[in-house]
């Protein structure tokens, strides 16, 4: 999938759509995400601010989808931990950033060059428009080299 056709499908998924979250960019390579909340009556806490479960669900599959594009179909990439840390409270739109560098792919390729698996978290900010920090959230990522692309390490050897 291109990652334009991705931002559009997914600003369009209703999990994304009715809670308010749009994905404003992926880049053409897949190393850059970025990704706002507004602040609405309808998906605002008890206290009338930005609700924790909509923050942590703007960043939850980000992680993920980025390490799958840029290690390509011979890894098996899925989620194995996540978790936020609220700092102040959101009272406004926020957004998040997520950047998947050459660093943290080629880490995982050499962590996982042998077939073992590797755990790797990733962390961003929520942050409103004036910088303000919000919430950290981490996401922990299992990686593994698929057994046909172990078999290609291997035989390439």
């Amino acid at each position: 999938m291109k990652p334009e056709t991705l931002r559009r499908i997914m600003n369009i998924w209703p999990p994304f759509l009715f809670s308010g979250i749009r994905i404003n960019k992926v880049s053409r390579d897949w190393r850059h995400v970025e990704v706002q909340l507004k602040l609405h009556r309808w998906n605002a806490n008890y206290f009338g601010t930005q609700f924790g479960g909509h923050m942590f669900k703007m960043c939850d599959p980000f992680w993920a989808i980025l390490a799958t594009e840029r290690l390509g179909k011979a890894y098996h990439v899925w989620d194995a931990a996540g978790d936020i840390e609220f700092i102040s409270p959101g009272r406004e739109t926020v957004y998040a950033v997520f950047d998947f560098d050459d660093a943290a792919r080629d880490e995982i390729v050499a962590a996982t060059a042998d077939g073992e698996k590797h755990l790797r978290w990733f962390e961003n900010e929520i942050r409103t428009a004036a910088g303000v920090l919000v919430a950290r959230t981490r996401k922990q990522l299992y990686v593994r080299r698929k057994d046909k692309g172990r078999q290609n390490v291997a035989a390439s050897a």
